[in-house]
């Protein structure tokens, strides 16, 4: 259903830091990477799409988080939910919800939520049972 993904960022070397992080815990490798642009792509091994690709605004302007707009990341297991929550914190995230079941969504939902760089909402969760 998704080719890529898009996110803005207003300080690349530093949201790369923290993206390079967090999608290596979650098993995704990198693409490319080209801070002259700046920007660079990260894909779940051997398979070409979708793409998780973070950048610099097109249009030059300052990169804004959306009201309402919330990525979410596929983890493997509750315990890789836990690990790249404590991996976005180390690296600067701000906490907007600890993991733990949010059984409201669905019975496995098991998910945690927090801020990036920009401010920009994200997700990482599994819907797999313990």
């Amino acid at each position: 259903m998704l080719s890529h993904l898009c996110l803005g960022t207003n300080d690349f070397s530093r949201a790369y830091d923290f993206y390079a992080a967090l999608l290596g815990e979650l098993g995704l490798v990198q693409k490319f990477h080209d801070p002259a642009k700046p920007w660079a792509g990260w894909m779940t091994p051997d398979v070409p799409r979708p793409l998780f690709v973070l950048g610099a605004p097109h249009d030059g302007q300052a990169a804004s988080p959306g009201n309402g707009q919330m990525m979410a990341l596929l983890a493997n297991s509750r315990a890789q939910v836990e690990r790249s929550y404590q991996v976005a914190l180390a690296h600067g995230a701000v906490c907007e919800g600890p993991p733990g079941l949010r059984p409201h969504y669905h019975d496995n939902y098991y998910g945690a939520y927090f801020r990036d760089l920009d401010g920009n909402k994200l997700c990482v969760c599994c819907h797999q049972a313990e």
